[in-house]
């Protein structure tokens, strides 16, 4: 949860266009949107930045943005930009719906699966565990292969070594945390081995396209990122998701969140869930 800083968050001028710059900058680089509705959050980041950074404000942080060397600045802007609350098992409606319909109707062969804003790999692995415990780990080494993408590359790190807090894992089901999570520590656990192996990340930003794909997916899980774009950018993804699914492929997002006021190509099948014809 974001720290309430309302009592503090007040601009002068000067800090009100800095601010702005930095916002815009956000969209233009990663289509990134911050209404004035959620100024304070996206200023709070920010602050986190200039604090493991070192600057003095949002000045020299915005200084920093546009030297020379800045990818690192640049790259911490849009993870903290980026962050997102995320954990095991989250939006069970539409994980119900993969693992009773979706799921049984694949077929032996190279099923494709893309997270497409996989953030700490919560949802890959979430996904990965469905498929072992429904087909059989035998079948889904054989026939299912996954990559998990986000904008940040520090949470593609955390991704790639599996190791989670107790936090995340508190709507796991038991039996599914006793397979395959392994204890590390002190309130952490690591995803095992097999179904690490199942998962790929890579850093990458939905914005850009045409995306480096060399083939396409029979299923696309976009959940719980769309709400950060502008709509038009919003209507481009959906868009670019449609070309990379193979026909008769599966988009799932947000269950809270509708795309038929984007016109999009997608056809609605139930709740969140949408197909290619």
């Amino acid at each position: 949860m974001e720290p309430n800083i309302a009592e503090e968050f007040e601009f002068n001028e000067t800090e009100k266009v800095v601010f702005d710059q930095i916002r815009v900058w956000l969209n233009d680089r990663c289509g990134m949107y911050y209404p004035d509705k959620k100024q304070e959050l996206l200023f709070n980041r920010l602050l986190r930045v200039c604090k493991n950074y070192s600057f003095n404000d949002l000045s020299e942080l915005l200084a920093n943005l546009h030297a020379d060397d800045s990818v690192e600045i640049q790259l911490a802007v849009m993870s903290a930009a980026s962050t997102n609350h995320t954990y095991f098992f989250r939006e069970p409606q539409s994980l119900d719906y993969y693992r009773d319909v979706i799921l049984p109707s694949l077929e032996d062969g190279d099923n494709r699966i893309w997270s497409a804003a996989a953030s700490s790999g919560d949802e890959a692995y979430t996904i990965a565990m469905i498929t072992a415990e429904q087909r059989g780990m035998a079948w889904t080494k054989q026939n299912f292969t996954l990559l998990g993408t986000d904008i940040s590359a520090p949470v593609i790190v955390k991704a790639e070594k599996g190791i989670y807090k107790n936090a995340h894992l508190e709507h796991v089901p038991p039996h599914i945390f006793h397979n395959y999570f392994e204890k590390t520590g002190e309130n952490q656990h690591r995803v095992n081995a097999d179904i690490r192996r199942l998962c790929t990340f890579r850093r990458m930003n939905l914005k850009n396209y045409p995306y480096p794909f060399q083939g396409q997916f029979d299923i696309v899980f976009c959940r719980n990122v769309l709400y950060y774009f502008e709509e038009e950018t919003q209507a481009q993804i959906v868009e670019n998701l449609y070309n990379v699914t193979k026909s008769g492929g599966w988009l799932l997002t947000c269950v809270t969140g509708s795309l038929r006021y984007l016109k999009t190509s997608w056809i609605p099948v139930a709740n969140g869930i949408y197909r290619k014809y």
